[in-house]
């Protein structure tokens, strides 16, 4: 299994790894959510702005994370993250899945090592490479 993700250079003019999910709305409505692949993350955490637009209700509220940042409020909600594979198909990893609820607390949403941590986590700037790896697939450095 190959998920493929891209470097995206972002508003503040870095260039970050980020994969390009998928969500389903409250509405059933599927919304497109960037994520940042962090392999320091412990977990994958939403910003609060993906958590306002997918409207779902939480199943935990008053959570505090901590980051780089320091604290901040969260919650929990029981959801999915959809993620294509190079046919085109989605691989669902689903779960409980934390959101920041202050927009200043993070301004992508992060993919952490909750889900990271399943497959091998590709971050090749040199390469010009951001993937996840699982069986049936290797990666291998041409030599130059």
């Amino acid at each position: 299994m190959l998920l493929q993700g891209a470097w995206k250079l972002c508003d503040d003019g870095v260039v970050r790894p980020v994969f390009r999910g998928e969500m389903q709305s409250a509405s059933g409505e599927w919304i497109q959510v960037p994520f940042l692949a962090d392999c320091g993350a412990d977990r994958t955490v939403l910003s609060a702005n993906v958590l306002q637009v997918l409207g779902l209700q939480p199943i935990q509220q008053d959570l505090l994370l901590a980051g780089v940042g320091g604290q901040a409020a969260s919650v929990i909600l029981d959801t999915r993250i959809y993620l294509k594979r190079e046919n085109g198909t989605r691989v669902v990893f689903r779960g409980q899945i934390a959101s920041f609820t202050d927009p200043a607390a993070l301004d992508m949403s992060v993919l952490g090592r909750d889900i990271t941590n399943l497959l091998a986590h590709i971050i090749d700037r040199p390469q010009d490479q951001v993937c996840m790896l699982g069986k049936g697939h290797r990666y291998i450095v041409a030599a130059e």
